[in-house]
């Protein structure tokens, strides 16, 4: 990081690096009209020209946005549980804008472990595709931010808990290297779990559901370098769950990396070198595990499966408790719902859109018939 802001310093970058690092910017724009974004990144002929703006190969597809972020469904919920001990989710910019449901899973986890659960209002990014890509003075902009937007809780000695391992290894292990200067990160890396960390760790009462369902796991490599991957595995125990953690290590897509159109081969090589192969011959009815977005978007792109979360896991075992064992793709409960709402926003945003040019064409071809009287 410290070289690409020296190396490209007042200087035009590759436009993979405004395209994905300053993807938390973007995301929150496409927040405003998902529907009209997705027509444009996901329909044939104009998603080319989404992919070749974004320096994208073409192999590779654009991850729709949600019709509804985390947060504003958060937002819209009755108050939680007031009296319960606190616990702050991060929104992250993944689980916020891509994938909503796999942090609508944790708050549900996280109250039936007997906490209240809140979420800072604010729009708010770890800092990691910024530094990734050498934007390292906005990246430290954003973490003390994140610092002064979480004070209060940091005060209170309230745990944070984070979904995405890339984000959470920010908080653990780079936050106070990039701002030694500022006591409180250190205090918020003492403050950080991962969701199975928490329920591990901290919520020691909780008594996740049992599930006798089969599983392959993916561990995320921020997860495993430095959050390690027992607390993962002890909720995974807990819950009686028949998994297997690959040794496959990195899936290749690390983040950005695989979305650049000239890493494109050597990304699905490494996913191919065990990983995608393990995926593919998993029995229908097994959990395919990952925590990690990347690691999700390399499963879901190069196979016919999707990957959940382990907030999803729990939640998945937990409705089998109740309505018996599920089928096929599991993954489903959660998938499926999320593309609906995807496209029932982008038919509306193509009503809008037709309707639009419809009414200027018309007015058009209106005014052009008063000329000619």
């Amino acid at each position: 990081a410290e070289f690409l802001a020296h190396y490209w310093e007042g200087r035009l970058r590759p436009i993979a690096a405004y395209a994905f690092g300053w993807i938390d910017k973007w995301a929150r724009l496409a927040s405003l009209a998902p529907g009209f974004v997705n027509l444009f990144t996901q329909l044939p002929g104009l998603r080319r020209v989404a992919k070749l703006a974004a320096g994208m190969p073409a192999q590779r597809q654009i991850p729709p946005f949600a019709a509804e972020t985390f947060t504003t469904w958060f937002n819209k919920r009755p108050p939680g549980f007031e009296g319960r001990p606190k616990v702050v989710l991060w929104p992250d910019t993944f689980n916020n804008y891509f994938t909503p449901e796999t942090a609508q899973a944790a708050v549900n986890v996280l109250e039936d472990a007997g906490y209240h659960v809140e979420v800072p209002r604010q729009h708010l990014c770890c800092g990691r595709p910024l530094y990734d890509y050498g934007f390292l003075g906005m990246a430290k902009s954003y973490l003390r931010r994140n610092l002064n937007a979480l004070a209060p809780y940091l005060s209170a000695g309230t745990t944070l808990v984070v979904l995405e391992p890339s984000c959470c290894s920010v908080f653990r292990d780079e936050m106070h290297g990039l701002l030694p200067e500022i006591p409180e990160a250190r205090q918020l890396a003492e403050n950080t779990f991962t969701l199975s960390e928490f329920l591990d760790k901290k919520a020691t009462g909780y008594v996740p559901p049992r599930s006798k369902s089969k599983a392959i796991v993916q561990g995320h490599c921020h997860h495993k370098a430095v959050m390690r991957f027992q607390s993962e595995k002890a909720v995974m125990e807990k819950m009686g769950l028949d998994y297997e953690l690959l040794e496959s290590g990195c899936c290749g897509m690390a983040g950005a990396f695989g979305y650049e159109k000239d890493k494109y081969e050597v990304s699905v090589a490494c996913g191919e070198r065990s990983l995608l192969p393990q995926v593919r011959k998993a029995g229908l009815s097994t959990i395919i595990v990952a925590d990690g977005f990347s690691c999700k978007e390399q499963i879901a792109q190069q196979t016919n499966r999707q990957a959940l979360h382990l907030a999803e896991v729990i939640q998945l075992a937990k409705a089998r408790t109740v309505r018996g064992p599920g089928g096929m793709y599991p993954e489903t409960q959660f998938v499926e719902p999320r593309r609906a709402a995807q496209k029932r926003s982008m038919v509306r945003a193509g009503f809008i859109t037709a309707a639009t040019v419809s009414g200027a064409v018309l007015s058009l071809i209106l005014m052009k018939h008063k000329r000619a009287r």
